[in-house]
């Protein structure tokens, strides 16, 4: 409780410098609208903000979701195999060297204007992230158990899954944490370039527009929506994997 209340007071303390910002330095709202504005819009505009942020929301969960199992099945796949290892990390790390955010204009020419484009964008931004963070629990095994596994006559297979995997689960769990905070980015990425609905969209459609106060409350929903996300999987890993 304490803690919520020490980030109440933030937020609070936070407003009250923007708003004195603005009213000090006499900036357009176009500029700057200060929170009071913000909020206004907020609540007049609500339905339509959660229209927007329900079709984001649904964006970043499928891509999290793909992401998360393409990135853990390729983690394991590393582990267990040194010929993948040889062909497949050279590609991962060579993937890295192209920005992603260059990705979206052909993505978005290649699978539409749709869902289907920013899901493939979140998808990418977070794969990475995941399997690098799980790939290197999986080889940081402790020596002792694996000792102990191969004085036991344990098949490298099952090996693999009763105890790397199992002992990499923290690992895991930290590139859960960062692929819920990235995978918003991938989704706004791919609807700034193209897109009929989302949050992206509907800034970008509020900056055009010069309905800033729009644009601002989009952001802070987006970011309420991020912080969710984040701490929804920081419960679900600590929950499921006490981690």
């Amino acid at each position: 409780m304490s803690r919520v209340l020490r980030i109440a007071a933030l937020i609070v303390l936070g407003c009250l410098v923007w708003q004195a910002l603005v009213q000090l330095g006499d900036l357009p709202r176009f500029i700057l609208p200060g929170p009071l504005l913000v909020f206004s819009t907020l609540w007049h505009s609500w339905a339509l903000i959660a229209h927007h942020a329900l079709v984001t929301l649904a964006e970043v969960l499928i891509g999290l979701g793909l992401g998360a199992a393409a990135g853990f099945v390729t983690a394991i796949v590393l582990a267990g195999s040194a010929a993948a290892r040889a062909v497949l990390r050279p590609m991962l790390v060579f993937s890295q060297a192209i920005p992603v955010f260059a990705l979206a204009p052909i993505l978005t020419l290649w699978l539409g204007y749709g869902m289907v484009s920013k899901i493939a964008m979140a998808l990418l931004i977070i794969y990475f992230p995941v399997t690098s963070a799980f790939f290197d629990a999986l080889i940081r095994t402790p020596p002792g158990w694996l000792e102990l596994a191969r004085v036991m006559g344990a098949s490298p297979l099952r090996t693999l899954w009763r105890i790397r995997v199992p002992a990499a689960l923290p690992g895991f769990g930290s590139g859960l944490r960062l692929a819920a905070v990235y995978a918003p980015i991938g989704a706004i990425i791919g609807e700034w370039v193209g897109a009929s609905q989302g949050l992206g969209y509907l800034m970008l459609l509020a900056n055009g527009r010069a309905k800033i106060d729009l644009m601002f409350a989009a952001l802070i929903v987006l970011a309420v929506l991020t912080l969710a996300l984040h701490a929804g999987i920081d419960a679900l890993c600590r929950r499921v994997w006490r981690i």
